[in-house]
């Protein structure tokens, strides 16, 4: 029997202002310099775990590593050229500006385009460093975590967003107290998703959540981040960003059609964009409006 060796893969977690984004270029950048024949590698690609960074024009609130350059790639002979790749401090990102954020993104499209990076980076000899980000779509992207196709019902994603989080867990406590149990009750995107399911299929398929039992294609190496006085650091990014023009870029999104009351739930589940709504809609001061958010969540 032919025995496979584990496809190698850096990932990096850690709370948000950790500085991940920023380690992932640095270590990709040392194993370009590095990279050679003789090492078996020709530099580093990052993959960006983030459940925000996939959507275009939201920029500044996600946080998204500067892009410096556009680069393509030649398709054939004749010259025919790709959507552009996002490039920062040389290195190739992917998975940043994938969608619209008029659109639906799942957490099943997120590990489909993943895991044809990974893919894509180790057939030209690169090592993957994953970056995040949202911890369940690292869970998804290195194990083998399998979801339930439903497609998404917009409709009904509309009318579930209108009743509060509280509302929505009592709800799914009585459609199917088993995914009660192991939910988030205050996650009102995963809440919603839930019923989603049920309506569609009866109840939410049970996922192996003892990650230690299940299986991987990878050979991980895990690398997490936890530093001193991460309160000041948020508060310090959060200022940047705010002189930076998050209020208008909400504004921008907005003018383009990016509504909060149709169905993307996504997209304003991100504290930092639905503070500035807020400020958007009810012109408040912003800094009276905007808080920490809570970094209790190590991914």
């Amino acid at each position: 029997m032919i025995k496979y060796k584990a496809q190698k893969i850096i990932v990096i977690v850690g709370p948000t202002a950790s500085g991940k984004s920023d380690l992932g270029i640095f270590l990709a950048r040392k194993i370009s310099a590095i990279g050679g024949p003789t090492s078996g590698w020709r530099g580093a690609e990052i993959i960006s775990v983030d459940s925000r960074q996939v959507y275009r024009g939201m920029d500044i609130g996600t946080g998204k590593v500067k892009k410096n350059s556009i680069k393509y790639k030649v398709l054939s002979i004749k010259g025919r050229r790709k959507d552009s790749e996002y490039y920062s401090d040389n290195i190739r990102h992917h998975l940043i500006d994938v969608v619209s954020p008029k659109k639906v993104f799942t957490v099943s499209d997120f590990k489909k385009l993943g895991q044809k990076a990974i893919n894509d980076i180790q057939c030209r000899y690169k090592v993957p460093i994953i970056v995040g980000g949202t911890g369940f779509y690292i869970d998804a992207l290195v194990y083998d975590l399998n979801f339930p196709q439903v497609p998404p019902n917009n409709l009904l994603r509309f009318n579930l967003n209108r009743i509060t989080a509280e509302q929505l867990f009592n709800k799914l406590k009585k459609l199917d107290p088993q995914r009660a149990k192991t939910i988030d009750p205050h996650n009102k995107r995963r809440l919603i998703r839930a019923l989603e399911i049920i309506d569609s299929i009866g109840k939410v398929p049970a996922l192996n959540t003892k990650y230690e039992m299940l299986n991987t294609k990878y050979d991980v190496l895990w690398i997490g981040l936890k530093p001193k006085n991460l309160e000041k650091r948020i508060k310090l990014r959060l200022d940047k960003r705010l002189k930076q023009g998050m209020v208008r870029e909400v504004k921008n999104l907005i003018i383009s059609g990016v509504s909060r009351s149709a169905f993307t739930i996504s997209v304003w589940n991100t504290a930092k964009y639905q503070n500035t709504w807020q400020v958007k809609s009810s012109k408040l001061k912003v800094k009276r409006t905007l808080k920490i958010p809570n970094t209790t969540k190590f991914y």
